[in-house]
């Protein structure tokens, strides 16, 4: 009689083998909530250049390309086709700009006056970040690296 009861009371008692996943899914849920707390959120920060209601003066002229070229020395810098130094390109395009339009103040060519700046694609990219600097520095505000020709090479 007492081996039917054991017999009876281990059945009823039998071990689960079925793991308990509800502990594990609430360790996930909060990892989760701990990881979207803390990563950091993407930002994108783009400066767009909207344009003027009345456009001025400055925004009619053209743009000055500032062209990089690869030469036995490392680079050739020319501004409208004449080339200079990397100590004189800033003047050289202020010059470029003020003789295409002379009725611009120097206010103006600073701050409205396009200038792209494209190289060959032998010419390292530190001649290239020199080049912008050197026209950042002197105060042209809209200086932007072109992509060269498609046609051109």
């Amino acid at each position: 009689m007492a081996y039917a009861t054991t017999t009876r009371h281990r059945a009823r008692f039998a071990p689960n083998i079925e793991p308990n996943v509800i502990p594990f899914i609430d360790v996930l849920l909060v990892l989760l909530i701990i990881f979207m707390v803390t990563a950091p959120r993407p930002t994108t920060d783009l400066r767009v250049d909207l344009p003027n209601r009345h456009p001025g003066p400055a925004s009619l002229i053209e743009p000055t390309i500032v062209q990089i070229r690869a030469s036995p020395d490392g680079a050739a810098i020319f501004v409208g086709g004449r080339q200079t130094t990397l100590a004189s390109v800033a003047d050289r395009t202020f010059a470029h700009i003020l003789a295409a339009n002379p009725t611009l103040a120097p206010q103006e060519v600073h701050a409205q006056a396009r200038v792209y700046v494209r190289s060959d694609l032998d010419v390292a990219y530190h001649n290239v970040i020199d080049v912008v600097d050197a026209l950042k520095t002197r105060d042209f505000e809209r200086v932007s690296i072109v992509a060269p020709e498609a046609d051109a090479g």
